[in-house]
């Protein structure tokens, strides 16, 4: 017999250490890299349902039986259990019986737009 004891495999506590903090830094970047994609997902959410809004709206001043009156109007509506406010602005345009429609949409009582769609109506409608 020989002996030499046989060599020891395996890791020594500072190798183990280092696994640790090198696991430890990679799973906090993928814990934010999710949080940037939740923050995302929440935006993309918004401005898909504002769109909506926007979008009903619209199509309820081209349904209306009459030719909307230049000027500005607003309104609230729920949709995808949140509250929105949405602002109608109504122009002529230099082609009579057309007028331009202007919609923005805010998310509850933010101030910056969420989303805005254009449109036009004529007197020809629906």
């Amino acid at each position: 017999m020989n002996a030499r004891a046989a060599p020891r495999r395996g890791f020594t506590l500072l190798e183990v250490l280092i696994a640790l903090v090198v696991i430890a830094i990679a799973l906090l970047a993928l814990a934010r890299a999710a949080s940037v994609q939740v923050a995302d997902f929440d935006a993309l959410r918004e401005r898909a349902l504002a769109g909506w809004v926007a979008a009903n709206v619209l199509a309820d001043t081209r349904l209306a039986p009459q030719l909307p009156a230049p000027g500005r109007s607003d309104g609230r509506v729920e949709l995808g259990a949140r509250q929105w406010r949405w602002q109608r602005e109504v122009q002529a345009t230099p082609t009579p019986g057309i007028v331009r429609i202007d919609i923005t949409v805010f998310a509850g009582s933010a101030q910056a737009p969420s989303a805005s769609l254009r449109g036009f109506r004529s007197e020809a409608e629906p």
